[in-house]
């Protein structure tokens, strides 16, 4: 079980549990629940990144995991060269 947590950036940020093997279409209809919002109209996107509809979670959650090491990576070897 996973806990996404989704901001407007107005003010309203949400909380909405799901299981890794959702898609972006499902988590997109839960927070829409909770928010009064169509789902239609909800983008996720994380910085520049915008998610698609059918790719699942747990795809995601790889890919900003190798994100967040890569960028890791880089910031402990510009501290060791300085």
């Amino acid at each position: 079980m996973l806990e996404v947590t989704c901001n407007d950036r107005l003010g309203k940020k949400v909380r909405v549990k799901c299981n890794p093997d959702d898609t972006i279409g499902d988590l997109k209809k839960l927070i829409a629940a909770q928010t009064g919002t169509r789902w239609e109209k909800i983008i996720l996107k994380k910085w520049y990144t915008i998610f698609k509809d059918h790719i699942k979670l747990e795809d995601c959650i790889l890919y900003l995991q190798y994100h967040y090491q890569s960028i890791f990576a880089i910031h402990v070897s510009e501290c060791l060269s300085s």
